[in-house]
């Protein structure tokens, strides 16, 4: 039993230590209606072969996979597809692993699974997702010249800052409530820079975009089973009342 116990409250205590050392800032809500909007998905399959591929495979989804959010195949190819010409093909980057680890530093991850793999205790991974594209700024201390409020030290450039503009991170300094003698600096805001060709609302909805398609992307068949689980749960409501009044119409000569 004290063995017992004690593994509990090891568990517990590195539950604690995980959750802390996440830190960072609280992650915003990412816009769920966007979800199964096919606009919005069709969007942002645009904004990730624009933007993202170009270091960033999705190696476990093939192009024509995209016609379940309502592309033709014909669309696929005149739109979407500059490093292949088979429509059947995966999403492969335009750079090599080598050429992206000597460039960034590390290897660019694979972004089929991204937004399912990103969830934590502060959120889902769509919700991660959305706050980390929104939170860039600019910094000349780094290689890239870009940091991120939600990942510090990011490796990645961002890749969006002709379409958000160029923002500084502004800071005050405070005292340190855990010890009055020290000074600390507390985020403060974003100041633009230079204008991006959208508005910081369209910017916001774009990004929504891009993240519903990453999270339709890690799991594609996902508004399907949905729908069979609907059908299922219906089919066993009305089972469930036809095997009730069954067993009372076998039982109530026995009675």
């Amino acid at each position: 039993m004290k063995k017992i116990i004690l593994s509990v409250l090891m568990a517990l205590g590195l539950a604690a230590g995980a959750t802390a050392s996440e830190g960072g800032i609280a992650w915003d809500s990412f816009p769920q209606d966007k979800a199964n909007d096919l606009a919005a998905l069709q969007n942002g399959a645009k904004l990730f072969v624009n933007y993202c591929l170009n270091c960033h495979s999705a190696a476990y989804v093939r192009y024509n996979r995209l016609r379940d959010i309502g592309l033709t195949e014909q669309q696929i190819k005149d739109n979407l597809m500059f490093a292949t010409e088979k429509v059947g093909d995966t999403m492969q980057a335009a750079i090599t692993a080598k050429q992206g680890k000597d460039w960034f530093g590390g290897t660019p991850p694979d972004l089929s699974v991204i937004a399912r793999s990103r969830a934590g205790a502060g959120g889902s991974g769509a919700d991660y997702l959305y706050t980390y594209l929104r939170s860039y700024y600019r910094d000349d201390t780094k290689a890239t010249g870009w940091n991120n409020l939600a990942f510090p030290g990011v490796g990645m450039p961002h890749v969006l800052w002709e379409l958000q503009g160029q923002r500084a991170a502004k800071y005050v300094e405070e005292k340190d409530p855990h010890d009055p003698s020290k000074t600390v600096h507390r985020f403060d805001g974003f100041e633009q820079l230079t204008p991006g060709t959208l508005s910081a609302q369209d910017y916001d909805s774009a990004v929504g975009d891009l993240v519903a398609y990453l999270q339709w992307m890690g799991e594609p068949a996902r508004a399907q089973r949905v729908r069979i689980g609907v059908w299922v749960l219906i089919f066993l409501g009305v089972f469930t009342l036809i095997a009730w009044r069954l067993n009372a119409a076998y039982w109530k000569d026995v009675k």
